[in-house]
């Protein structure tokens, strides 16, 4: 699939090629208007869905497939009349994994999110470039976002006079300090709209009760996975997510390394981020659910990370069993009913 046109294979029953051309995107819905009901592959990239739920409303069977997995059938070179062939021929496999479709509500959470992200990202480059200024001056302040507010006051504040802070210096702080203020209030908004998202959301709200998880990971979830009965298990779901180590076995031998880091990285991000809050409070000494299951992995001397990762991968099991309805958590028992 390209920007300006797309590249249809259609072979019929028999696996005789009818036709192998090139769509213009004006042309593409009015193609497959004209066909009956067909079974239709496509490379799960930009615009994928949308074009995926318009054609399942024309009457199609469309299936969507992550393009590594479309790679190995193709025969050679790399144009698009043979990926288009290679599509063709993955669909009809019967082993091949494909991808849920997403809704437009799905897609709009999402949305928030990766704008949520970016905003983040944005203000963390506004945080470093002024530290990374005045560091050559030999202003420093302790790490920390809560601690730019006091970096600022040391500039441009009576102690600024002592340090000698040139006035140039000063007014290219004043500029980093208003925009920080203005970027911090732009998160704000997408994070009140996912609070709003989540009240709405059956999914969210009964992820929200798994230990680790709040409300921005529970609509990033929700939102995500769009089929929790597409994965036969909750590891196959971690191993999804990249939290699963890398095999690497032959003859018997087992070996394992770090983890895989495939799929969807914000929400791996997410996931780890929220067992180290969990982490926190259990070397705080906080009874919390999970917490048996934390003390015995600190305990052994596992190193930090470790720990980390596999509360991480626990709680993404959790949360598939809690996605399919195999399973209800109940924090005050800190277990799962089946």
């Amino acid at each position: 699939m390209a920007k300006r046109f797309f590249q249809v294979h259609v072979i019929d029953g028999s696996d005789h090629v009818l036709t192998n051309r090139k769509l213009r995107r004006s042309e593409f819905l009015a193609f497959f208007e004209n066909l009956p009901p067909s079974l239709i592959g496509m490379e799960s990239c930009g615009a994928a869905h949308h074009w995926t739920r318009k054609l399942i409303s024309l009457g199609h069977e469309v299936k969507l497939m992550t393009p590594q997995y479309v790679k190995p059938y193709v025969k050679c070179g790399k144009n698009d009349a043979v990926d288009a062939e290679a599509i063709c021929e993955a669909v009809t496999r019967p082993t091949m994994r494909f991808v849920a479709v997403k809704s437009v509500d799905q897609q709009s959470v999402l949305m928030i999110h990766r704008t949520r992200s970016l905003l983040i990202r944005q203000r963390t480059m506004l945080v470093n470039a002024p530290r990374g200024h005045l560091a050559e001056l030999g202003i420093v302040a302790p790490v920390g976002i809560e601690r730019v507010g006091e970096l600022v006051d040391r500039v441009l504040g009576h102690q600024g006079d002592r340090l000698a802070v040139p006035p140039l210096v000063r007014s290219i702080v004043e500029t980093y300090a208003r925009q920080i203020m203005i970027v911090t209030d732009e998160v704000k908004e997408p994070e009140k709209q996912l609070r709003d998202w989540h009240r709405t959301s059956e999914a969210s709200r009964r992820l929200a009760t798994i230990p680790g998880i709040g409300q921005i990971i529970a609509t990033a979830l929700a939102a995500t996975v769009a089929n929790p009965d597409a994965f036969p298990s909750g590891r196959s779901f971690a191993a999804w997510l990249g939290l699963t180590p890398r095999s690497n076995s032959s003859g018997g031998k087992e070996r394992n390394g770090r983890i895989t880091k495939a799929g969807d990285r914000t929400l791996r991000t997410l996931l780890v981020l929220g067992a180290n809050s969990v982490i926190r409070r259990v070397t705080s000494g906080r009874e919390t659910p999970l917490y048996g299951w934390v003390k015995r992995l600190i305990d052994t001397g596992k190193p930090p990370r470790l720990v980390t990762v596999a509360l991480a991968n626990k709680i993404a099991r959790i949360a598939w069993a809690v996605m399919t309805g195999k399973a209800e958590y109940k924090p005050e028992k800190a277990a799962l009913t089946f």
